[in-house]
């Protein structure tokens, strides 16, 4: 069975709720990640209002559009960060921000993925996709020195965190798919292989595969496809362009606004950048995945409205199906 193609609301959160799901339809997607933020989801009211939750898939049937997968990156990132600071509080709702203080935002966002858990169960979702924050992210550089102890006290500490919102995601019979991405506790390869044995490797807690986030980290997506392909919950297409070779633009970034012509990367439009798609698409065949594609639109130099619907057609003309026999098959003399 072909595979649905979706549509991230993440970056539409400024829009209603229904104007989204009447672009994405007139498009031609087949349905939604649907983010847990603007007025597109209220895992609060999802996880206890059946009137509300109703209403949703009922817009979504409205549009002929399907949920396949929320989520909730932005309460996510917040259970194990540290510092929590002004950024969090520009993404954060007052509830969860509350006065400030740094571990209370953290339990707040913690309930709060509980919540989303129950939530996607009531939507009669099985993956929620999210961040998960790190305690050792500001680590990053290794210097000043930083002992083998504090880095494994962060995995600890995500393990900690983690291990009662999963619980309940176990209770639900709902899986977490984790974004590997910079500032996350598994956000390259090893990082990603240090995550999941801190956790034990429990199902509960997959990956939410993204090249976007590994071209510029100079990680193989494909190879991480095949060496993950049990934990590949949810696939998420965004492409990344790399602009270093002139010995100026660097990989960090330098601190410069996205588009910006001196950066070494920029985050584009699917099929824009340097993801090898079709190898990738090829990769998910051959792992037996068959959960939806999802396109999350980023690209500071492109209207969002041109490309969200290109994106969906180059997906479409990749994305093919596995063959339902080897293509020998034909020479055999067996009647």
């Amino acid at each position: 069975m072909t595979r649905p193609i979706t549509l991230f609301t993440g970056q539409w959160a400024d829009l209603p709720f229904e104007e989204v799901c009447r672009l994405a339809s007139e498009w031609g997607y087949d349905g939604l990640e649907i983010a847990c933020w603007g007025d597109h989801l209220d895992v609060w009211q999802a996880a206890e209002d059946e009137t509300y939750v109703q209403a949703k898939l009922d817009l979504l049937e409205k549009h002929n559009l399907k949920v396949f997968t929320i989520s909730n990156h932005l309460k996510g990132q917040a259970v194990c960060d540290d510092p929590i600071d002004q950024r969090h509080q520009d993404i954060l709702p007052a509830k969860i921000w509350g006065d400030g203080d740094p571990e209370g935002v953290r339990q707040r966002a913690a309930e709060e993925m509980k919540m989303t858990a129950r939530a996607a169960k009531n939507l009669g979702v099985k993956t929620v996709v999210g961040f998960t924050g790190s305690a050792i992210w500001k680590y990053v550089a290794m210097f000043p020195p930083v002992s083998q102890e504090t880095i494994e006290a962060g995995y600890q500490d995500f393990a900690d965190r983690w291990n009662p919102i999963l619980d309940v995601f176990d209770e639900c019979g709902v899986r977490f798919a984790h974004e590997v991405h910079p500032s996350e506790i598994a956000y390259d390869y090893w990082s990603t292989v240090a995550t999941l044995e801190a956790i034990g490797h429990r199902e509960a807690f997959g990956l939410n595969w993204d090249p976007s986030h590994m071209v510029w980290q100079q990680v193989d997506p494909v190879g991480f496809l095949w060496d993950f392909r049990d934990r590949i919950y949810h696939v998420d297409c965004k492409d990344t362009k790399m602009q270093t070779g002139n010995g100026r633009n660097a990989r960090l970034g330098s601190h410069l606004a996205w588009a910006d012509p001196r950066r070494g990367w920029d985050f584009v439009s699917t099929g824009h950048g340097d993801v090898p798609w079709e190898q990738c698409f090829r990769t998910l065949n051959a792992i037996g995945y068959e959960g939806p594609i999802s396109i999350e639109w980023e690209d500071a130099g492109m209207d969002r409205l041109v490309g969200a619907p290109e994106a969906l057609e180059f997906v479409r003309r990749l994305a093919f199906d596995a063959p339902d026999a080897a293509f020998d098959a034909a020479f055999s003399t067996n009647d």
